[in-house]
């Protein structure tokens, strides 16, 4: 439902849904004994599949030293492993092979919530906040890549 403040404060309104997703992930990452960083890799893995880890760090937003010791505590901690790249046997792709045990309980009380709510809007309504969704995220990608550029 709309109301009066998302009406004339859109923005504000905005910016405080994205902080409480984003208050949400770091607590979930520390929940289970990840940073922020380390989960969000995780998320790009399950979602887009094995990468190299340069892909995986410019995707996260890390240098390569950094990225490096991500990835190295991840594999330590059994969620994901290097192979060699079946293109070019000097590179190595990260791919994930497991998660955290404790992920799914830890976002189970939200996801429930969320999912409370999205059942009280109808399909058309569904379609209209997946088109979104979809959309925004192509538009924050690019806007990323923008900034990237210009860097």
């Amino acid at each position: 439902m709309s109301t009066p403040e998302s009406r004339t404060d859109a923005g504000a309104v905005y910016r405080r849904y994205l902080s409480a997703v984003m208050l949400h992930g770091h607590a979930s990452a520390k929940a289970c004994d990840l940073g922020a960083t380390d989960l969000y890799a995780l998320n790009l893995l399950e979602l887009e599949g094995p990468m190299t880890p340069g892909v995986l760090g410019a995707r996260a937003g890390l240098t390569t030293g950094p990225t490096t010791r991500m990835i190295d505590r991840l594999e330590e901690a059994g969620y994901v492993r290097r192979v060699p790249s079946p293109d070019d046997r000097r590179k190595v792709i990260v791919e994930p092979i497991g998660k955290p045990v404790r992920l799914d309980e830890v976002m189970t009380p939200a996801r429930e919530e969320i999912g409370k709510i999205l059942r009280g809007y109808s399909p058309e309504q569904l379609d209209v906040l997946f088109d979104y969704f979809t959309r925004a995220a192509e538009a924050y990608r690019q806007a990323v890549d923008d900034l990237r550029a210009t860097s």
